[in-house]
């Protein structure tokens, strides 16, 4: 999930530590990172982080990968033609994908309908756009990476909340140390920032935890964030809708936007 600007995490991360100590300073080589770590290990622990959390923290090491990528994004700059062929393939083949997930499971698609009015049309689209239905969740521990951009100058400020929260994640068992996602901490079947993971995560499956590892669990988030961010039950979310606005929560580019909307128009 690529545009997730999780304000009230930073506000109160940063309420916690303004006036009591500075921020952990910012780097941009792998030369200050375990200074940066020790720092940084103090802001969290004032953040609530326990033990587990920080010992995660500084066993986490430097992602050379996770900056590799971060300097080469240029964003999504295909025409919507272009980006369906890339990565659907094409949108009847991809809708025919959703369509046999959906009727896999079809009470539990309907269970998330009835409670936050998003169709699985949608939530599906959502999980074969963003992990190939979870074959693909990233190979990079999510501290690792996580901690990484939070420590690199360049946005910082946007990433220590998501690091904090990933740690808080570790204290509570939803995160295990060592569990891999994307480049920059992106977790699960749908690939959610960790702040976002911590405010807006369900259990899908009813065993009593979440787990975005789990496809029951990441989907029932899924359709949570949503409809906290503004979906609308039982309205239409085709282009210039309400709920297509909502989709620019998910994901900035308009492509992925339409091509989500295209996609579940066809599953119906």
């Amino acid at each position: 999930m690529r545009r997730t600007f999780l304000k009230f995490l930073a506000a109160a991360t940063l309420s916690l530590s303004a006036g009591s100590a500075m921020a952990a300073t910012c780097g941009n080589s792998a030369a200050g990172f375990d200074a940066w770590k020790r720092e940084f290990a103090a802001e969290a622990q004032r953040a609530g982080v326990g033990q587990r959390g920080i010992d995660a923290l500084m066993s986490a090491p430097y992602s050379s990968y996770t900056i590799k990528v971060d300097r080469s994004q240029k964003g999504v700059k295909y025409p919507l033609d272009e980006f369906i062929r890339i990565r659907l393939g094409s949108l009847d083949g991809f809708a025919a994908q959703v369509r046999k997930r959906r009727d896999q499971n079809p009470q539990f698609f309907r269970s998330l309908e009835q409670r936050y009015g998003v169709p699985a049309g949608i939530l599906l689209a959502i999980h074969g756009m963003e992990t190939g239905f979870g074959r693909t969740m990233g190979n990079v521990p999510v501290v690792s990476s996580i901690t990484t951009v939070a420590y690199d100058c360049r946005r910082s400020s946007f990433f220590t909340p998501h690091a904090i929260a990933a740690l808080q994640m570790v204290d509570r068992g939803m995160l295990s140390p060592s569990q891999q996602g994307a480049a920059h901490g992106e977790l699960g079947h749908t690939q959610f920032l960790p702040g976002n993971a911590l405010r807006y995560g369900v259990d899908g499956n009813g065993d009593g935890r979440v787990d975005f590892y789990n496809q029951f669990d990441a989907l029932a988030s899924t359709a949570n964030f949503l409809r906290q961010k503004g979906w609308q039950p039982g309205q239409p979310f085709s282009e210039g809708t309400a709920n297509f606005r909502v989709l620019n929560e998910w994901n900035a580019a308009t492509v992925y936007q339409q091509a989500i909307s295209l996609v579940a128009q066809r599953v119906g």
